[in-house]
Order: C-alpha cells, then structure tokens, then sequence
C-alpha cells in the first residue's frame, strides 16, 4: 500500500484534496495544479466555491489569472464530501480560532474529519495543516480514523505538516518556504514527504506529529513574545519622550544577537494572537503555566486600549471629547497590502471607540465592505481617502499601513493624526505617535 501511494506522487497520477479554500488551501491547489497534479477543493462555503469555479479570486495576492489556468489544467471546487473518495490525498486546511474563554475551539478540525471518514478507502495519506496543540493529530484524527476499521500506518496515512503561509509576502511563497512534516509512524512519514516533495522545494521530516506541532506553535510565539516586548516599550519610550523607531533602527545596526520587531496596535492575524493559547491550555493538562508566553499576550492584547487612550488625550488637547467625534480608522486588515481582516487590531480599535461613542468609520482599499464576523459588526463600507474627505473626521488612526495610501495628503489636510505604525517619523502638530 504505501510503495503504491509514494509512486502516485511521483508519476503524478494521485488526486489532490484540499479542504478550506482560504488563506492556506487555496495557494497549495494552485501550486499543485501548476505542476500537473489533478487537484479537488472542498469547503463548505458556497460563494467560494462559486467564486473560484468562476475563475475568480477573494484573495489579493492571488490573480484570477491562476485560478482560470487550474480550472483549465482540471481543478475543480466543491461543497460534496463525497468526493473524497476520489482523492489519493486529503489535506486539511481549515480553522482553529480561539473560543470565547481563549480556549482551542477544534470544532473546524473534527467537524472536516468527521465528513470525511464514511468516504476514506485504503490508500489513502491525509495530512493535517491547521496550526493546533501538540498531540491533535494523534488524539482527535486519528482515533477517528481508526474507529472505521482502517489501521493507520498500513491502510490510510497520517501526518502532520503546519503551515507557513505569509499573505503578502512576496519573498516567500507557497513552494520556497520550507516544510515541515511529521508522521504517526516511519510508513506515515515516508508518504507524507513523498506527497509534498514534488511541490515544495524543500521539505524538512521531523520524528513525530507531535515534534511537528509544537515547532510550528513555537514559530510563533517566539513573534507573539518579541512583539510583546517591543510593545511594551513602545509605552516606556513614549512616557520617556523617546521614538521607539529610532531605537530599534539603532538596535539593529548590532551585526548579531538582535533581530529588530516592530510594535503596533495590537496582534492580528490568523496565527499569532492565538497560537500562545494552543500550547498554554494544553501545557495545563501537564500542570504547567506558561507565565512568560501568557504575559506577553496580555501586553499585546491591551495594545488597543492603549491607542484609544492616546486618541483620547490628543482630542482632549483640542478641547474635543471622543464621544461624538467623527473617527476614521485608516487600515482594516491585521497586515499591509492584504485583504485579511483575521484578529485584526483595526476591528477592536473601532468597537472600543463606538461603545465610548464616538462615531466610526473605516477606510481600507483591500477591504470594500466590512466583512461578517463572530463578535463584530459594522455596516459599514471602505470610505475613500479624498483630501475633502480627511479634513471631515476630527481623527484619523492609523491602524494598518498599506502603501496605497497618499500620506502626504492625508498628513495636509487631516486635522489629526494617531499613528500607531511609525509612518510619520518627523514631528508635526498634528501627528500623535502611538
């Protein structure tokens, strides 16, 4: 069985499966598509499906372009689990958000495998790529697997291999940056790095789905912690009447030792705000507190309230309050030049100032319309940054800082500015640094 498989990947005869088209799922069916893999996405959203069947895009760095050269190379997208078992190999792709209580909400990851088992056959690799705590794949995929009568290890394959992807980061994309794989048993690993050799340029095999886990948690917390620590002293050099900016470009001239990270708003994104709590909530099951890590998030996580604060005392200079001033938010992605508004800092800047009453809105072209969330919502629209326009609101907050704006404009005609990204590094009356 497994000799069978690896050679489905090398001759290029296996069928691909993704599920979740987002972020994640979509560029590695391109890539897969683009090397001549026959490729199947599945997810449980219509309109994406709808979308990509149409040759079009809900992502900004990806072009239409792409999508209509899978559709003609044999993609096809759909919302039928039964389609699975066509596949040779089924990827994983979906959420793991953070419940309310800051606990793993796995119900994406258990919810996919439970539509999958009743069309699993032998032969088969399934991989899962969602970021998780260590021990996900063994605890929840596979007793689920198993409980169908299939051995893994002989009969159906299982790994674990995170994703790395970075939206918008032209100098890394799906193919160069390296892979991680771990499997259930040595059989398991073989067919994993056998089913992403030919699509990643380097794949990198670890000893168990568990080492695999815990790297990619420990990618990112390593960030989540460092920004944490940059953050804070944003707030120390600001009391200290010291631009943090200047500091950090003067750390960084230290040929070694210092890797330089920059402070902001708050945390967004699809795995940095939330990974730490991953390791945290399972580290509990040992008895242990990850008191650093946890610090570092309630630093981060108060980052927003400490901007509001700032926009506060910069109106209260003018002898304005912030209930009823027009506030526009400049950036609604977590990140410059994308369209991804997961766990963006932007969204919970404009909830704390609507519940102190000021009047908000938003302005970002990679956003036209605020998108549907969980805990937020606004009907609101992406407002353009005409000069007319800026000179309207009483406060303009930077919240993320695409290259598509014109600063300069904004900086002449806005009555007042609280930049929270180190756009503005010259002093001006009408600039806040926050």
């Amino acid at each position: 069985m497994k000799k069978e498989i690896i050679q489905k990947f090398k001759d290029k005869t296996a069928v691909i499966g993704i599920f979740g088209l987002g972020y994640v799922g979509l560029p590695l069916i391109l890539r897969y598509a683009e090397i001549g893999f026959n490729v199947i996405g599945i997810d449980i959203d219509q309109v994406k499906i709808d979308f990509l069947m149409q040759g079009k895009s809900y992502i900004d760095n990806i072009s239409p372009e792409r999508i209509q050269s899978a559709l003609e190379s044999g993609f096809e997208a759909s919302t039928d689990f039964s389609l699975t078992s066509k596949l040779d190999a089924l990827i994983i792709c979906v959420p793991t958000p953070l419940n309310n209580h800051h606990e793993p909400d796995l119900s994406f990851v258990t919810n996919t495998t439970e539509m999958i088992t009743p069309y699993l056959r032998k032969g088969q690799v399934v991989s899962l790529e969602s970021t998780t705590y260590p021990g996900t794949t063994e605890e929840e995929i596979l007793p689920r697997i198993e409980l169908n009568g299939y051995k893994v290890g002989k009969d159906i394959f299982l790994v674990y291999s995170p994703e790395r992807e970075d939206p918008g980061n032209l100098d890394f994309v799906t193919h160069t940056i390296p892979k991680l794989v771990g499997g259930h048993s040595p059989a398991c690993l073989e067919v994993g790095v056998a089913l992403y050799a030919l699509a990643i340029e380097k794949v990198v095999p670890v000893s168990s789905t568990k080492v695999a886990e815990m790297a990619k948690l420990l990618e990112n917390i390593h960030r989540a912690v460092n920004i944490g620590l940059v953050n804070e002293m944003k707030i120390v050099a600001d009391r200290m009447g010291i631009d943090i900016y200047e500091v950090i470009e003067a750390a960084s001239t230290k040929p070694f030792g210092f890797v330089p990270y920059y402070p902001g708003p708050g945390l967004g994104g699809h795995c940095i705000p939330i990974d730490p709590y991953y390791l945290t909530w399972k580290a509990r099951e040992y008895d242990i507190q990850t008191k650093f890590i946890e610090l570092a998030g309630e630093v981060n996580e108060s980052m927003p309230l400490w901007v509001v604060s700032k926009a506060v005392d910069a109106l209260n200079n003018r002898g304005k309050a912030l209930k009823g001033s027009n506030v526009l938010i400049l950036g609604l992605a977590y990140k410059k030049n994308v369209n991804d508004t997961r766990e963006s800092p932007a969204i919970e800047l404009m909830e704390i100032l609507h519940k102190k009453g000021a009047i908000v809105n938003y302005s970002d072209p990679h956003v036209p319309v605020f998108p549907k969330k969980r805990d937020y919502h606004f009907d609101l629209s992406s407002i353009d940054t005409t000069a007319e326009k800026i000179g309207e609101f009483d406060l303009i907050i930077i919240a993320t800082n695409h290259d598509i704006f014109d600063y300069n404009m904004i900086k002449k005609f806005a009555q007042l500015i609280v930049d929270t990204r180190g756009v503005y590094r010259q002093e001006a009356s009408n600039i806040i640094k926050a």
